[in-house]
Formats: C-alpha cells, structure tokens, sequence
C-alpha cells in the first residue's frame, strides 16, 4: 500500500506485527521531499498487532531535516520515531516523536536526555512538533517553529531531545494522562533506537511551558506507575495550567478566547457527554465556529477568537452550561494534582500571568509538596506568561544540570526566589541565548555553549 506524494510507502509486512517474534522497525533515509500533514503521512499510521508490544517500541522511524520556521536549513542530525504508546484510556496508540542529537559527543559517553514538550495548544497537525519543525513545512502560527530557539539550547548544553506530540494522532489539547504516555514512551522509544546511542541508563529530564507544562506535569506524575525503569532526575514546568476547568471560565471573552475554545473542540472528541452538550446547546454559528477551530494554527486561533464570549454561541447562558453535571465531570477528570511526582520538580510560574492564574499553580505546587514531593517553586512577581519563559531558561537549564550532576535539590532554591528580571546573571544567559537563536538563524551548527553555567 503507499500514498501519492509521500516519504514512504507502508507494505503489507510493515502494517501488521508477528506476535511469536520482535518487531525489526523499518528505518527510511531522508527525502528531501515537503513533509505531508500529519493526517496524510502513512508514517503516522499505526501497526496491526501493537497491543502483542512494550509501550516505547519503536514501529518506524526516518531521518528529517529540520528547519527555523520551516525555511531556514538547521545543520541538526535529527531522527523521527514512531512508536507504541497508549491512550487516555489505556488501548495501545502509534504516536511520533523527534529526536535531535548533540553535536559533539565523546564515544561510549552516558549523555542525557531531555523531553522538551512544546506549547502545542491546538487540534490541527500543523502544529504537531513532528510536522512544524521539518524543512518545507507551512506552519505559520505554530508555537513549536518558536520554541526551536529554546530546543537549540538544549541541544548547546550536550543533551539529547526528544521532542513528542504530546497530544496524540488526533491533537486532543487538554486530555488528562495521554501525554504522560506519548512523552514516556517517547523517551523510551528514543533508547530503544539503538543508532541514536541514547544509554538506557541516561538520566532524563523534563522541560515544558504552558501547553507543554501540562503535558510535561501529566508525565511527572505518571512516572513512577508507568515508566519506572527511566532515571527520571527532574522535570521542569513552566506554568503548567493546573486546572484547565478554571482556566476556561477565565479566559473566555479575553484576548485569549480563543485557547478554551480550542480545549473544548479537542475534548469533545473523547467525550461522548461533552459532544451531547455541544450538539444539544451549541447555536448553527457556534457549531461552525468550532468546527474552523479543528484546522487552524494557535495563533489564528488566538487572533480569529480574540474578545469572543463562548455564551454567544449557546442557546442558555454560559454559567448553566458550565455547570451541568456532565460539563463539571469532564473538566474535573482533566485537572492536575491526582499523583505526586516522584522526581525533584521546578515549577515556574509568573505572579502577573494573564492566561495562567497564579492561584492555580499555588494550588498545584502546595498540593505536590503535601503529596511529599521535592518542589522548588520559582514565583517570580515581575513577569508575566510570555516573557517568563526565555527568561527563566538559564536557571532552568542549570536546575536540570544540577540534577543530572545528583548536586542537592536545596542549592537550588536560594536563587530560584529571586525575579528573574533582578538577578544579573539572567541576562548573561540571556546573551547566550541570543547567540544561540543567532546560529538558528542563519543556519548554522549548534556547537556547545551552555546557558546553566550563567545561572549562579
């Protein structure tokens, strides 16, 4: 069987899987051919006989270029997995993953390895890190095409990354426990890869922001229960939502409008009882304002659904709906803070944020720390949600060293409570960075250059 156009053509005795025999995933060179839509790329598809495999089991994997905004080259060795993992539900799921390497690496080293989870925040594939990252791809309004820049200084650190779509095949934003698994398993199947030399005894770290701190919470929690064979040493969420329900009734009618919305059209998908709702109150306009969403980018999204009151596409008034039975159950099954991380975490998260309340993420942090996890809680009072997150990388970045060189998580909290804007040696990172994005640029080779050795 193959697709017109395609990288890849999937044979007969690449979809289905022996279960007397382990599975020899095949492995395609790069093609310098415009990357297909996530939907239209037989790569994504899953394997017959997949339940009979481990979660982390690689199905298939390609080499990919990469490039900053989907047109400039990056010199990046760069390998895309897809792998077995598994749903909300439980059933088994082909998910992929994009796996970068460093550049200089001495032979036989134990290198860590970093799952970095982009602020994926819609439905569309588009914005899957797996499709916005490779060379020709059109993406624009995708946040992953930006967070490159931060993926690149991670890369400068010497670490490994894998890069997951945390959201699935399908891009469902908001759902409780998935991207734990796709981000788990992402990393197994980045070890299970033997050509990309990622020892199995790597220690792992955690690293999102918003979107990608939800995802990026979802898999600390999860870790002990699902992956505990994985030296998970420490997780970094950068506001990481906490409850999603509260975040909605926020955010609607705000400039940012249009990122509730957008978790509403995803969940809707896997929940029966929320589509009834939809389908039941839901005006004609409404409906069709909800169904543009399932295909446009995070910022369009954002811009086309600036100010929009929700309540305008309902036939009773928002507050009845919210609080029907079914709506509250399903905002309640996706909200954090079920399970404690069992690994050191560094929550950050600004106090003058206007998408993600800071009470929240108070809640979330006191909730852990009562769970008996290691919580280092950077509050800082003088950002906000955008800025925050380039800022507070190179203390990220060395809260992440830290834990990988086993230093003790208190040496870190003196100055994670200082603002990031007040402590001199951000801007010394900061600078870093900048030469890093520079490289990204013009398309350069990410050599190492590490933005923790600024953070003191």
């Amino acid at each position: 069987m193959a697709h017109r156009g395609s990288d890849i053509s999937i044979h007969d005795d690449e979809r289905s899987l022996p279960t007397d025999r382990g599975f020899d995933a095949p492995h395609h060179d790069l093609i310098g051919r415009r990357p297909l839509l996530p939907r239209d790329d037989p790569f994504y598809e899953p394997v017959d006989g997949m339940a009979d495999l481990a979660p982390g089991t690689v199905l298939r994997s390609r080499d990919v270029g990469l490039a900053f905004l989907g047109v400039i080259p990056q010199r990046i060795a760069a390998v895309q997995l897809s792998y077995r993992t598994t749903d909300m539900n439980g059933e088994p799921m082909a998910a992929v993953t994009t796996v970068l390497s460093p550049s200089s690496r001495s032979l036989g080293e134990v290198y860590p390895i970093v799952s970095y989870q982009c602020a994926i925040d819609a439905i569309a594939g588009r914005c899957f890190p797996s499709y916005a990252l490779r060379r020709g791809s059109k993406a624009l309004g995708a946040l992953p095409q930006l967070e490159f820049l931060l993926i690149a200084a991670l890369l400068a650190e010497g670490w490994a990354v894998s890069v997951p779509d945390h959201e699935g095949p399908q891009g469902l934003w908001g759902l409780p426990r998935e991207p734990g698994y796709c981000v788990l398993d992402g990393i197994r199947a980045a070890m299970n890869h033997a050509p990309l030399n990622v020892d199995a005894s790597a220690p792992v770290g955690l690293w999102g922001y918003s979107g990608g701190g939800l995802a990026s919470a979802w898999a600390a929690e999860m870790f002990a229960e699902y992956a505990p064979e994985l030296d998970v040493v420490g997780a970094v969420l950068g506001s990481p939502v906490g409850d999603l329900g509260k975040t909605y009734e926020r955010l609607n009618g705000s400039f940012f409008s249009g990122l509730p919305a957008l978790v509403v059209g995803a969940l809707t998908h896997v929940y029966p009882e929320l589509q009834r709702v939809i389908e039941t109150h839901a005006t004609p306009a409404g409906k069709k304002s909800l169904a543009r969403l399932q295909k446009m980018t995070t910022v369009e999204a954002v811009v086309r659904f600036m100010f929009t009151d929700m309540a305008s596409m309902l036939d009773r008034p928002l507050e009845e709906v919210l609080a029907l039975p079914e709506v509250r159950e399903v905002f309640d099954s996706i909200r954090l803070g079920r399970s404690t991380p069992a690994m050191p975490v560094l929550i950050v998260q600004a106090v003058n944020d206007r998408i993600m309340s800071v009470d929240d993420i108070d809640e979330l942090a006191r909730l852990y720390s009562e769970g008996g996890a290691s919580v280092t809680y950077h509050r800082d009072r003088f950002s906000e949600h955008m800025l925050l997150h380039p800022m507070s990388a190179p203390m990220a970045l060395r809260w992440l060293q830290d834990r990988f060189d086993g230093r003790p998580v208190r040496a870190n909290r003196l100055r994670t409570t200082w603002p990031t804007l007040l402590n001199p040696s951000t801007y010394q990172g900061m600078a870093r960075l900048v030469a890093i994005s520079a490289k990204v640029v013009g398309g350069r080779s990410i050599s190492r250059a590490p933005l923790s050795e600024f953070d003191r």
